[in-house]
């Protein structure tokens, strides 16, 4: 999944519990965005929540009244990714974008409640009609293609804690092939009461990890379309590299995946000067993957980023909200993240996933 030219990233936009943009993931790490549940409706965890998330300021007060979180969440990422290009997208340029988003299953809050609607009203099972379309997976997707006027393809992808890298190389797939010329390729996942009982009665989360939420989406396209229209890259992106690889076991099915992306990168472990790993609030993953990539690149291991610590377990947007960590730590200079780094995602699934950055300088 490579090609002579490699595909790169020129905008970004992210919305976390840091604060909106790349700038706000460039602050001290901290613990972000932590906040107390509310008493009744989420469990005694921490959580890692967005702060004054004001919707209205990005998309203005028509049309959002009805727009569950999720969707919120990635018009507000999307916005700032296509505000952050350095040219603007033509009506021509929007006919050829397409949108490419992952998610767990949609707003899960949306479908619980419109579900619980259908058993708690009296037949004939008058739901509120206003719950239903945010239920549907891909509605999110839709909205920003909506929103932006973007008529390329449209697509959502539901992949777990993979999601985002799975979205990425659906979006370079139909760009290399031509259907469109670039993608606002990312992913989303929402705090709700819902996903944080699951998380809690699970016990799949480390002692003290908190549940988080957020969205990163990137404008990608290929290097000579970028060059063309005057947009400096932020990102190239190298090679791609999802599968259910890990379900036996998680250290070998990593390093599978590190290894493809690897070797069809043409980047050889040694170049590596950065890794960001996924599963360092998950209890019993993080020392698997971290030994996966150790068996794939050797000793000594590079920098490494583990941006669930700072911004909670986000679920399907963890691939995403890895690379804009990375992105973040470019930002602040080469000797952050060095050149060349690796976005690694691991679930519990069996899914394993490894993106491959350059920095284009």
């Amino acid at each position: 999944m490579t090609t002579s030219a490699p595909l790169v990233i020129t905008g970004c936009g992210v919305v976390s519990p840091s604060g909106i943009g790349l700038e706000a993931l460039t602050a001290p790490r901290n613990q972000a965005g932590r906040a107390e549940p509310p008493e009744g409706e989420y469990p005694p965890i921490p959580l890692a929540v967005i702060p004054d998330l004001r919707v209205e300021e990005y998309l203005g007060k028509k049309g959002i009244r009805t727009l569950d979180r999720t969707t919120r969440l990635a018009l507000v990422a999307s916005n700032r990714a296509l505000a952050t290009l350095e040219t603007a997208l033509s009506d021509d340029d929007r006919a050829r974008t397409g949108v490419v988003i992952g998610t767990s299953t949609g707003s899960i809050r949306s479908s619980s409640e419109f579900s619980r609607e259908t058993l708690v009203r009296e037949k004939p099972y008058l739901v509120q009609a206003t719950l239903f379309p945010p239920s549907v997976m891909n509605f999110c997707a839709s909205q920003i293609a909506i929103w932006n006027s973007l008529r390329g393809v449209n697509a959502t992808i539901a992949d777990g804690r993979v999601s985002g890298l799975g979205a990425v190389s659906y979006a370079r797939n139909a760009i290399i092939q031509g259907h469109i010329d670039r993608a606002l390729v990312g992913a989303v996942e929402e705090l709700c009461p819902q996903s944080a009982w699951a998380w809690h009665l699970s016990g799949a989360l480390a002692p003290d990890a908190a549940v988080g939420e957020g969205a990163a989406v990137f404008v990608m396209e290929s290097a000579e379309g970028a060059a063309a229209a005057g947009r400096a890259p932020l990102a190239e992106v190298l090679a791609c590299e999802v599968g259910t690889l890990g379900m036996s076991d998680v250290r070998q099915g990593v390093a599978t995946a590190v290894g493809r992306a690897l070797e069809r990168s043409g980047v050889p472990g040694a170049a590596v000067t950065a890794i960001s790993l996924s599963a360092s609030v998950l209890r019993g993953l993080r020392a698997a993957e971290q030994a996966g990539v150790r068996d794939a690149l050797g000793e000594p291991l590079p920098a490494q980023l583990r941006t669930a610590t700072l911004l909670g377990e986000s679920f399907s947007a963890t691939a995403a909200l890895q690379l804009a960590d990375v992105l973040a730590a470019w930002r602040t200079g080469p000797a952050a993240a060095g050149s060349v780094a690796l976005v690694v995602v691991t679930g519990d699934d069996g899914n394993v996933g490894c993106l491959v950055l350059r920095h284009p300088g």
